[in-house]
């Protein structure tokens, strides 16, 4: 099954659940998200900030545990390089980064309000020059103010030993 085909039954599953559960109390809720990324490691010498956006989605179980997931896409465009051409210096490119990940996770919200953490794992299916792909872990801390959700993350993909980290800025509206 290919990556579109999985990314829409999940939209579709949140859809469904959160359907069934907004008589429930607002159990549910899910909304767009946009995102930015600060390079670390390697991964800084050679690409740029990205940024992204999707769709999350959360459902409340117990005692502020609840599970989260979500769906977007990433890029970041690639850096400028030069290099020695047989004695003279040309330049370069690097290819943009572009990606496709899908998060699922839990979510703790504290006892005192807004404050909550998240741990999410999942894949970012690379789309381009890249290809394959990456096995993914992101925890984060974040606030939730009425809808507004903004949150502060590590996210590392993993694939075939490489490794490419980024701080991110993540922030949303959930209905």
């Amino acid at each position: 099954m290919n990556k579109t085909i999985q990314i829409s039954l999940l939209l579709a599953f949140f859809c469904v659940i959160g359907t069934q559960s907004q008589a429930q109390l607002k159990r549910f809720s899910i909304g767009p998200y946009v995102e930015t990324g600060v390079p670390t490691g390697d991964f800084k010498d050679t690409h740029n900030a990205g940024w992204g956006g999707g769709l999350n989605a959360d459902i409340k179980l117990i005692a502020g545990l609840g599970v989260t997931g979500s769906a977007g896409y990433m890029r970041f465009s690639g850096k400028s390089f030069n290099y020695d051409a047989g004695g003279a210096m040309a330049s370069g490119k690097y290819s943009a980064l572009q990606a496709f990940p899908v998060r699922v996770g839990v979510k703790y919200k504290f006892p005192f309000p807004l404050l909550y953490v998240k741990a999410e794992g999942g894949t970012a299916t690379y789309v381009g020059d890249y290809k394959g792909t990456a096995t993914l872990f992101a925890p984060g801390i974040g606030i939730r103010f009425l809808g507004l959700d903004v949150e502060a993350k590590y996210e590392a993909w993993f694939k075939d030993g490489d490794h490419l980290g980024f701080f991110g800025l993540k922030a949303g509206y959930n209905f």
